[in-house]
């Protein structure tokens, strides 16, 4: 993907390295605020030079590693961000299996499995012909299991009243009426993001150019009055003490790369799916694990 850079400063980015049919592949990292945790997910770092805006995609450069040596993970998970990954992810952590999470969206996540440059990807991105989550993504060689179902919504601190007492669809109105009210948004290729274009029918309010890649990045913005509003899942909003206005429920799943399903530590991740402790984890999470 492009990573973008400010002119007249050198930039070192943190890539995660992931095995691709011909050569090694590096992901950037989030960055910003609350970014601290991609350090343990990363490899190493690439450099931009300061006279570039960007690094383009397919850009051959070289990986500055940390530590002695990169250990490929026994898993790579790449796709939608959701905190009830991490309770799997925990689980495979307990059993002696190691996982690597890469958060580039529901469709950059579709993109690497066709691609074969991860192992499973999570996804909750719905058919707008038949309204369906997920399904319309299985093709030859991925397969589709069903993860956990989960409220999307709107997002406004409490003592906000502009919203009060709205609808979601109402109060989405309200905000791109109000220039002053300033929104989140995601990055491009989430599902959220996928839903929140539907929604904004072309709109493009104060704010918009916001993208960061989680929910809770979103919710973080909205506390600490960077923004007034966005989408993100209802237990994030717990989490943040925020107001929540359901937009829509929604599945999130996982493609899984079908020739690989046998591996011991894609196994284990299935295994910990149907585990009952690890439902009961999620679902205190706020979440509904699929039957």
């Amino acid at each position: 993907m492009r990573v973008p850079s400010e002119l007249g400063r050198k930039e070192f980015v943190l890539v995660a390295l992931v095995q691709g049919e011909d050569s090694m592949i590096a992901f950037p990292s989030p960055k910003g605020s609350g970014s601290v945790t991609a350090f343990s997910q990363a490899d190493g770092f690439i450099e931009i030079d300061a006279l570039a805006s960007a690094l383009d995609a397919e850009t051959m450069t070289s990986v500055t590693l940390i530590g002695a040596a990169a250990r490929a993970p026994d898993v790579v998970i790449m796709g939608s961000h959701d905190i009830a990954l991490d309770v799997v992810v925990g689980a495979l952590a307990e059993l002696g299996f190691s996982a690597r999470v890469i958060a580039v969206g529901s469709l950059g996540g579709v993109a690497a499995a066709r691609r074969g440059e991860c192992d499973i990807a999570p996804v909750h991105l719905i058919d707008p012909t038949t309204g369906r989550y997920n399904t319309h993504l299985v093709e030859s060689g991925l397969i589709l299991v069903k993860g956990w179902e989960r409220s999307q919504g709107f997002l406004y601190r409490s003592d906000d009243k502009r919203f009060e007492g709205k609808t979601a669809d109402q109060a989405i109105v309200a905000a791109i009426a109000d220039p002053d009210c300033l929104m989140v948004n995601r990055n491009a290729g989430s599902g959220t993001r996928v839903l929140m274009d539907r929604k904004l029918n072309g709109a493009r309010p104060p704010g918009y150019a916001n993208q960061p890649k989680s929910h809770n990045a979103v919710a973080a913005a909205i506390a600490q009055g960077r923004a007034d509003w966005g989408f993100a899942i209802e237990p994030v909003a717990r989490m943040y003490d925020l107001s929540f206005l359901t937009v829509a429920p929604e599945e999130y799943d996982f493609l899984v790369v079908e020739s690989w399903r046998d591996r011991p530590g894609i196994q284990a991740f299935l295994a910990a799916l149907k585990d009952e402790k690890t439902r009961e984890r999620i679902r205190a999470l706020g979440m509904r694990p699929a039957k």
